[in-house]
């Protein structure tokens, strides 16, 4: 039999009657292949006319996605929820395990919403982040590996400036030297080659992973939708702990050279012509844990200090200015970056000011209209507003890259970031609540008409009133 009709999709209620007819579509309720005849029938029974369906060139998509409507620990169909122990349970978990939980729910209900939950774009988000780190991880390997052979080859001129200045005697001593420098450089790459392997392994998951996520998203129904995302965020976990694991436990080499100090004088006695050193460094490598919460799991939040106890105490004081003269400054926004530069909106003019945290002026950066505050997201991203003109920007620290624009009906002022959450105040008394992507979550209605700047924590809001 040739493969293409081995791969054939075959109607399955067709089967029963021991017809051999090629599906059409595929039913993501009852997971099966339907011949035109039969999806029309499907659509015309009252239980089965509600049911999704997917052509089969999309079922390809998600056809060796692995999402277990089973129970592992009875056998059972999962078609329960338990909210307050976030599992998927079966008819037996119930009873079992789970009779005294007030809030079981039919999984059914618990998926109503998958596909446009919280916890999925959060899955996506975390794979998109995990991956952005392990491409760091990558470059900074890869750049570490490059230092190992600049390192290599300037020892080696080193080695060969001096083997000039001796007789013939030395070219044994100079290439045991050598060796020994190859060696050891060999090592270290090798290490550095082993945790490429693993960072480069884990982006292909994640990227496979990823395509997978956004197909089940797309094609399957809500059930494997909630299913496959809450089993995709045990992957993404498990995946993130596999590679801090292994960048924890790696080291950074340098290879330096001692020379003899005696080999210009007593070469005939001198018995090597070095020594090869190698010091094990912890690398600079910042892999971030991708932080995932799931949808019903609470998190003890740690009590915080008495601010009546807190003592402040003044650093360092240092005058802000611009490259360019005679520039109006009217600061509205500080923040401080991962790297501890501060970054600062001014809006009497178009670009915000980077200084160090000693005060040296780093850089003066452009941006596309006045801006008026300035929120940190991540070690990665930052999001700047721009007052009356009606939209904010999510940028990259590193480039100063818009990554994303987001526009609102009236002007945005003050914004902060929470938990994959943005908080911006925009019109009047009012605070707009909106994910990463843009898309809309809340409004809230204040108190106050003249506010300009917030700030927030897990499960608080702070606003200021110009007046």
């Amino acid at each position: 039999m040739s493969s293409s009709v081995q791969l054939r999709i075959l109607c399955s209620p067709c089967g029963y009657d021991h017809i051999t007819k090629e599906s059409r579509s595929w039913c993501t309720n009852c997971e099966e292949g339907l011949c035109e005849d039969c999806e029309n029938a499907h659509r015309k029974n009252k239980i089965t006319r509600n049911h999704q369906f997917i052509s089969i060139a999309d079922y390809r998509k998600i056809e060796h996605v692995s999402i277990s409507q089973v129970c592992e620990h009875h056998g059972e169909n999962l078609e329960w929820f338990c909210k307050n122990h976030d599992k998927a349970l079966c008819m037996v978990c119930v009873p079992s395990n789970h009779k005294s939980c007030a809030d079981v729910i039919s999984i059914s209900v618990a998926s109503k919403h998958a596909r446009q939950s919280t916890a999925l774009s959060d899955l996506v988000e975390s794979i998109d982040r995990t991956l952005s780190n392990i491409e760091q991880c990558i470059t900074n390997r890869d750049c570490a590996t490059k230092e190992i052979e600049k390192q290599e080859l300037e020892i080696k001129k080193i080695i060969l400036e001096m083997r000039k200045k001796v007789n013939t005697h030395l070219d044994k001593l100079e290439e045991k030297l050598i060796l020994e420098l190859e060696s050891n450089s060999r090592s270290c790459k090798s290490e550095y080659a082993k945790i490429l392997q693993k960072l480069k392994s884990a982006e292909e998951n994640l990227t496979k992973l990823r395509e997978q996520t956004l197909h089940i998203k797309q094609f399957s129904s809500d059930i494997q939708v909630f299913l496959g995302t809450y089993q995709g965020i045990r992957l993404i976990v498990s995946e993130t702990k596999s590679i801090t694991d292994s960048i924890d436990a790696s080291k950074d080499y340098e290879l330096k050279v001692d020379m003899n100090s005696r080999i210009t004088k007593l070469s005939k006695e001198v018995q090597a012509f070095g020594q090869i050193k190698v010091t094990e460094n912890t690398p600079n490598l910042d892999f971030r844990n991708t932080k995932i919460e799931q949808a019903q799991i609470g998190i003890t939040v740690p009590t915080s200090g008495n601010i009546s106890n807190k003592q402040l105490q003044l650093i360092k004081t240092f005058r802000i200015s611009m490259k360019e003269k005679n520039v109006e400054m009217n600061i509205t926004g500080c923040v401080m970056l991962s790297n501890g530069h501060f970054l600062m909106a001014n809006s009497a003019s178009k670009s915000l000011i980077e200084y160090s945290n000693t005060g040296e002026h780093i850089n003066d950066i452009p941006v596309s209209q006045f801006p008026c505050s300035i929120a940190v997201i991540d070690s990665y991203r930052i999001v700047v507003t721009y007052g009356s003109a009606s939209f904010l920007e999510i940028m990259n620290t590193d480039t100063f890259q818009v990554e994303k624009k987001i526009s609102f009906p009236k002007s945005c002022w003050g914004v902060s970031h929470q938990n994959g959450r943005l908080y911006v105040v925009s019109g009047i008394a009012t605070i707009q609540v909106l994910d990463l992507s843009g898309r809309q979550l809340e409004t809230l209605k204040i108190a106050s008409n003249r506010v300009i700047n917030l700030t927030s924590s897990k499960n608080m809001i702070f606003y200021t009133d110009c007046k």
